[in-house]
């Protein structure tokens, strides 16, 4: 599962190419690591049009996972969709689009060692999306901080294509390279949108080096 991505974009690149009509970020720095629970930039759907904002990675976590833990640290990757716990947040009004420039999937060494492999697009283009879903939710997200209320996001897994799958085997975000795509995500029924979880084409994703800054 992907906990880790990048996005080393610019932010008029984000605005351009998801439509986005409300900017409330301010100035995005770049963001080389983007781990679980920390904050990153997401484009939804709002009453002026699609707004550019940051939320916090990780969806609230089904109540049945969290017996006997203080904290929730959410649910970065979603796959079944099918669940009720995730149908609540099919909506138009509950979809996002994740920005990234690369993403990682964790590589089992011998010896119990792992390392971070890095994949971006094969056709050069620096930016694609996550397909996402966001919601706000209050609950302990850090036992420092106590309860708070947050927008949360997290995105949909699939089946991994053949570069992902030598890595790790189980699955791969749905990320969307084509507006039509991205268009179809933010506005359509949700049965419509869901046939977007799909998994990238063989040969569409390559390896790099990890992201100027990351570690």
């Amino acid at each position: 599962m992907c906990n880790l991505y990048s996005v080393m974009t610019n932010q008029e690149a984000i605005r351009t190419i998801a439509r986005v009509m409300i900017d409330h970020i301010g100035n995005l720095q770049p963001l080389p690591e983007v781990w679980p629970n920390t904050m990153a930039p997401i484009v939804r759907n709002a009453e002026g049009g699609r707004e550019l904002v940051m939320s916090r990675w990780g969806m609230p976590t089904p109540p049945g996972m969290l017996k006997g833990k203080k904290v929730d640290r959410g649910i970065t990757n979603i796959r079944h969709t099918e669940s009720s716990w995730w149908r609540r947040w099919l909506g138009v009004e509950h979809r996002c689009l994740v920005p990234l420039t690369a993403f990682a999937e964790p590589e089992h060494l011998q010896g119990g060692r792992s390392r971070q492999v890095w994949f971006a697009r094969a056709d050069g283009e620096p930016l694609a999306f996550f397909a996402g879903l966001w919601c706000r939710w209050t609950s302990v997200r850090k036992l420092a901080d106590g309860e708070t209320t947050d927008d949360l996001y997290g995105f949909l897994t699939t089946e991994a294509n053949r570069e992902v799958s030598t890595v790790h085997p189980k699955a791969i975000p749905v990320i969307l390279t084509r507006q039509e795509d991205m268009d179809l995500w933010m506005t359509a029924p949700a049965d419509e949108a869901l046939r977007l979880q799909q998994r990238l084409a063989d040969g569409a994703l390559v390896r790099i080096a990890s992201p100027e800054g990351a570690s």
